[in-house]
């Protein structure tokens, strides 16, 4: 019995040992990703919460609202904002917990949450009929914005979004981040090792069919996602998706403002036929835009499109129902 005794204890020792070997490491390895990746932007703080952002140009107001697992550094990466840039006044932000944003443990923070909180931004900013482009998840944070604050959105352009309920396995297996006390645990010890070593899988996935961008691990933060902080925003984005699709479903015919869908018929992903497809029968003032050879990424398929189409929507030009582009 003292020998099990004694054993156990050298365990549980080694296992606190290696634990917490692990989270140092972790916490030096977010703050050198801090260094590398430093804010580019400016900070507001809005209702207790600092949010970092990136402004440029002059013209009509377009914002630019990023997806999970990422940051504003996703539409530099892309071409869209310095493409927006020489015609348009483009903001782009770092959501909520993203990038060098904060996220308060105070709410839930979900697509309504994030929508209310950038309206009282964009009321600071002096932003206000703009339209607003979402990716994946920030789709219904845009959508969000379009119905719940009608004043500060002219049109949406919506890329790659999740709009219906679907069972998912990626949330089910965030889930334990996003949890008290375990998801802290986990954050800080083995999940960072673990997501760095999945990141090229995840990456070729989003990208597929193309291959990723070569440029995309100088021009793009992927190690500012795996720090413990936004590792929670992740992981709470990622069980709260399918929720607020549900709810929000139901208000979707009362949006106002027209809307450019964007979807690739080869995303790994969303099922875009699904989501997309029945995104755009649902609204009746939206052009579908299906993107060939494009998966989750479209907008780095062809960002000149996508560049054009938010010109339109700015000028106020009515597009084709659906589009096919070639």
């Amino acid at each position: 019995m003292t020998d099990r005794r004694s054993t156990l204890l050298k365990t549980l020792g080694l296992t606190a040992l290696t634990l917490g070997g692990l989270a140092v490491a972790n916490t030096l390895a977010a703050r050198a990703a801090e260094r590398r990746y430093p804010p580019e932007g400016r900070f507001l703080t809005v209702d207790g919460v600092r949010l970092h952002y990136m402004e440029a140009g002059n013209g009509p107001p377009v914002v630019l609202l990023h997806g999970n697992v990422s940051a504003l550094g996703d539409s530099l990466a892309s071409g869209l904002f310095q493409r927006l840039a020489r015609t348009h006044r483009v903001i782009a932000f770092d959501r909520p917990g993203m990038g060098h944003s904060d996220r308060p443990r105070d709410r839930a923070w979900t697509p309504e949450d994030q929508a209310d909180l950038l309206a009282r931004a964009f009321d600071a900013l002096e932003i206000g009929n703009a339209v607003v482009v979402g990716h994946s998840y920030a789709t219904l944070v845009a959508l969000a914005l379009a119905l719940d604050h009608p004043r500060t959105v002219k049109g949406l352009v919506l890329m790659a979004g999740y709009y219906f309920p679907t069972k998912r396995a990626d949330a089910a297996l965030v889930a334990p981040l996003a949890m008290p006390v375990l998801g802290d645990l986990l954050r800080h010890t083995l999940s960072p090792p673990v997501s760095m070593a999945m990141m090229p899988g995840l990456l070729k996935t989003l990208f597929s069919p193309r291959p990723v961008p070569d440029h995309l691990t100088e021009s793009f933060p992927a190690a500012l996602t795996i720090r413990p902080g936004q590792m929670r925003a992740n992981a709470q984005d990622g069980v709260t998706m399918a929720p607020a699709a549900d709810r929000l479903q139901h208000r979707y015919a009362d949006v106002t403002v027209p809307v450019a869908i964007f979807a690739g018929h080869q995303d790994r992903v969303v099922e875009q036929e699904e989501q997309s497809g029945r995104l755009h029968h649902v609204l009746p003032d939206s052009t579908m835009h299906w993107v060939p050879d494009s998966g989750h990424m479209v907008h780095y398929v062809d960002p000149e499109l996508v560049v054009r189409r938010i010109g339109d929507l700015s000028a106020g030009k009515t597009a084709p129902r659906i589009v096919a582009h070639r």
